[in-house]
Parts: C-alpha cells; sequence; structure tokens
C-alpha cells in the first residue's frame, strides 16, 4: 500500500507540475522575464506539490530574505524534490540558475525560460561565465536577487558537496550580500509512502557581507559559504526527534 502511495504521489506531482508551468508559460508570454514570475511559478508548484506528497516544510530565519533584498542566495541541492520545499521559500524579485538543457523540459522548461530565470550551458565555460555576468547586472540593474546551487549537482544523499566557483564570482562582482538557505535531509527524514511523510527543515542564514571583497578573496569566500552550509546542514538533521 505504502509503494503504491509513493508513485501516486509521484505521478501526481509530475502532472501538477506539467499543469501549472503549463498555466504560468501563457501568463508569462504576456510578461516575459517580469521579476515576480519565478515567484509566483515556484510557490505555486511549491504550495501543490508539498501537499500532495504530505510534506511539511519549516522555515528558520526568513527576515533575512526581507532585510537582503538584492542579493545571491545559495542553497544546497539534494534532488529533484528540491522543486517543491524550496518553492515554498522563494522570496519576491528572485531568478534561479539553471543548466541550458531544462528548457527541453516539456512544459516546465519553456515556463522556466520565460520567466527570465538564467540558463547557462556548463560544458561551455566561456560562454557560462559570459552568461553568470547577466547574473550581475541583473542584481545592479533590475534590483533582483540570483539563486544558485553552487554544489552544481544533486547531492543524492551524499552531503553537502563542495561548492563551485560561480556563485561568489557573482556575489563580488555585484558586491552584494550571499544569503545562505540550508536544508535537511530529503532521503533520511521524509518517507514518501507514509500519508504524513515528514518534515523538511529549512534555516537561513545571516548574510556574509562580499562588499570589497576582490577576486583575491574568492577561495576564501567560498569556503567560508561552505562551512557554514555543511555545519548547518548536519545540525538541522541532528535536530530531528
Amino acid at each position: 500500500m505504502g509503494i503504491l502511495l509513493a508513485y501516486t504521489r509521484y505521478f501526481l506531482a509530475a502532472l501538477a507540475i506539467a499543469i501549472i508551468s503549463f498555466l504560468c508559460s501563457i501568463v508569462f508570454l504576456f510578461r516575459p522575464a517580469h521579476p515576480g514570475n519565478t515567484f509566483l511559478s515556484a510557490r505555486l508548484i511549491g504550495y501543490v506539490g508539498c501537499w500532495i506528497l504530505g510534506m511539511k516544510v519549516e522555515l528558520e530565519g526568513s527576515e533575512h530574505f526581507k532585510n537582503n533584498k538584492h542579493a545571491v542566495v545559495i542553497s544546497n541541492h539534494q534532488s529533484n524534490f528540491d522543486i517543491f520545499y524550496v518553492g515554498r521559500i522563494v522570496p519576491r524579485r528572485t531568478v534561479s540558475v539553471g543548466k541550458k538543457s531544462i528548457v527541453y523540459f516539456p512544459f516546465f522548461g519553456q515556463m522556466y525560460w520565460l520567466a527570465g530565470n538564467i540558463l547557462i550551458d556548463r560544458g561551455n565555460r566561456k560562454k557560462a561565465w559570459s552568461v553568470m555576468d547577466k547574473a550581475v547586472e541583473a542584481i545592479k540593474n533590475k534590483k533582483a536577487s540570483i539563486w544558485i546551487m553552487p554544489e552544481g549537482t544533486r547531492s543524492k544523499g551524499r552531503g553537502t558537496l563542495p561548492f563551485k566557483k560561480g556563485a561568489f564570482v557573482t556575489a563580488i562582482k555585484a558586491q552584494c550580500p550571499i544569503v545562505s538557505v540550508c536544508i535537511s535531509s530529503f532521503d533520511k527524514h521524509i518517507d514518501l509512502t507514509r500519508w504524513k511523510s515528514g518534515t523538511m527543515k529549512i534555516k537561513v542564514l545571516p548574510p556574509i557581507q562580499a562588499e570589497g571583497l576582490e577576486m583575491d578573496d574568492l577561495l576564501e569566500l567560498k569556503d567560508k559559504a561552505y562551512g557554514l552550509v555543511s555545519r548547518t546542514v548536519e545540525t538541522l538533521d541532528n535536530s530531528y526527534i
């Protein structure tokens, strides 16, 4: 019975993403790259998806979003299920950075692009860095925040993987703070075979200031952020009773 519940949830969650993406794409055609697009679509997918999956979200530190409206937001990246619990908390005027291949996913990819999110080709290093300059421009000129998952790939239960440089280069170039979002382990604490599948704990940390930093400070900044996120994720996992 539990396995049937889990597979039913997979199907309904995928169907919900497709329907919401299709409807949002129609809206976004009339306001492409509007700074509120990602917030709208993410919240819809997040709330509907978490309800389908029987999953609760506990958020601590949301005031750091409100107090740092133009920032580089980073978070640990675990699985495709991130779209649901992360979607629940995405702040206003925020866009994300994703793989260029996302655009080929039916409905979702087109919605993601029309929302104004930033697509990078990770196979072409030169183009990827030039696209990241668009993120700097969005922060400076559009007064937006950029959400980046600096592990660069899904950890799939392996803990917090080492961070790549892109998010921190962006923060230094934009001279804006880094707001870290730490998310408890999905694999350890969520059981989709149960009606009430569990709770995801998310903590937003006080900002790390990048104002006044130069590229010589890049590695120190990256290592500082990684240490804070990995330790906080571990603390969140240990906080379950």
